[in-house]
């Protein structure tokens, strides 16, 4: 099997009615750019709106790419189980009573929220046991994140939140203004 590579995308900057703003739509066609020299497959997208929108405005830079809405990408508040729900390989390290930590897991999962997604999947999470601390991170809006997979290896985190293709004016919206560089 060959390398195959998965690149999450979120949406571009939205309104309060979730309708890309015109940041959003520059942020969208800058993603495009960067990505039209890879060889993508196909764009899926949550459907909503400004996931819509800003899969069909990088698509521009992908002629022939198939854009399509993958329903199971809504935007939902994630089920975080208790801990009676997960695997004990995945459960947070306990202490023992010589106060030693149990040895932990280091497998990888991958669930997903909104936005478009192109073989690049736009928006998602990569998660380890730490799941609540995961969902808790803030991407950027039109910020990519690669995995690489290789047959027989893991899932390999290749970027996380990159902004490297926005300009510094088009970088961290929708962050709080508290954790703004």
């Amino acid at each position: 099997m060959p390398t195959r590579h998965l690149y999450l995308a979120r949406h571009g900057a939205a309104d309060a009615f979730g309708e890309l703003t015109d940041t959003g739509r520059r942020q969208a066609d800058l993603l495009g750019r960067r990505l039209a020299h890879l060889s993508v497959d196909a764009v899926w997208h949550s459907p909503l709106p400004r996931a819509a929108a800003s899969a069909h405005a990088l698509a521009r830079h992908l002629p022939g790419v198939p854009v399509a809405p993958a329903d199971e990408l809504v935007d939902h508040v994630p089920h975080v189980p208790a801990p009676a729900e997960t695997p004990p390989a995945a459960r947070p390290p306990t202490r023992s009573s010589r106060g030693s930590r149990r040895p932990t897991s280091r497998r990888t999962t991958t669930s997903t929220r909104s936005s478009s997604r192109t073989r690049t999947r736009s928006r998602g999470w990569c998660g380890t046991r730490s799941t609540p601390r995961w969902l808790g991170l803030e991407s950027a809006n039109a910020a990519l994140t690669a995995l690489e997979y290789r047959a027989g290896l893991p899932p390999t985190l290749v970027l996380f939140n990159d902004t490297g293709h926005l300009p510094p004016e088009l970088r961290w919206t929708g962050f709080p203004t508290t954790v703004r560089p």
